[in-house]
């Protein structure tokens, strides 16, 4: 669906860079309930707004060990129409972190919660459930993901994007084989 208006053009991060210690956790069981949690709050927030709210990144598969940071997928329809959903979020107690094109980032203020909203029918989305979906159901890409994630974890990161990016050819190697298996 075309935007009503044009996007940002330029990445902004409130706060700027911020360099925190990357420390990786054997799987809590805990994390599905505290992912619910927000769910919840993120829909009572947003309403029809949130077209799909999802529980995406390591915390939502089963068995994989992650940085305590749940991540939650929220699509709306316009992400220029900021005032269809941003206020509602910083209202129900996130902060906004991230604003550039595609793409608001809000989070907890204990940093424990990412809110990555995209717009409906935005690629990043359906590969952001198509690797979790792919982690779910294939061990041994999860094991290998979580080996990549161990001896990154183990470097010196300026920040947390730093370290993301070095993923980056892990995963597209696992959302590659999840597209040609049709999965």
């Amino acid at each position: 669906m075309p935007s009503r208006r044009p996007d940002v053009t330029d990445v902004e991060m409130v706060g700027g860079v911020e360099r925190r210690a990357l420390v990786l956790e054997d799987y809590d069981p805990a994390w599905p309930a505290a992912y619910a949690e927000h769910e919840q709050r993120i829909r009572r927030a947003l309403g029809p707004t949130a077209a799909q709210v999802e529980h995406i990144g390591s915390t939502s598969v089963p068995g994989l060990a992650a940085k305590p940071i749940i991540d939650v997928l929220v699509t709306v329809e316009d992400i220029t129409a900021e005032e269809d959903y941003l206020d509602q979020l910083l209202a129900a107690g996130y902060e906004l972190r991230v604003r550039e094109p595609g793409h608001r980032l809000v989070r907890t203020p204990a940093r424990d919660v990412h809110v990555h909203v995209l717009e409906v029918g935005d690629g990043a989305a359906a590969d952001y459930l198509l690797f979790r979906d792919r982690l779910r159901s294939h061990p041994e890409d999860r094991a290998f993901y979580e080996r990549t994630k161990r001896l990154l974890v183990e470097q010196d990161w300026a920040d947390m994007n730093a370290y993301a990016e070095a993923k980056t050819d892990v995963i597209a190697g696992i959302k590659e084989r999840a597209r040609r298996a049709g999965a």
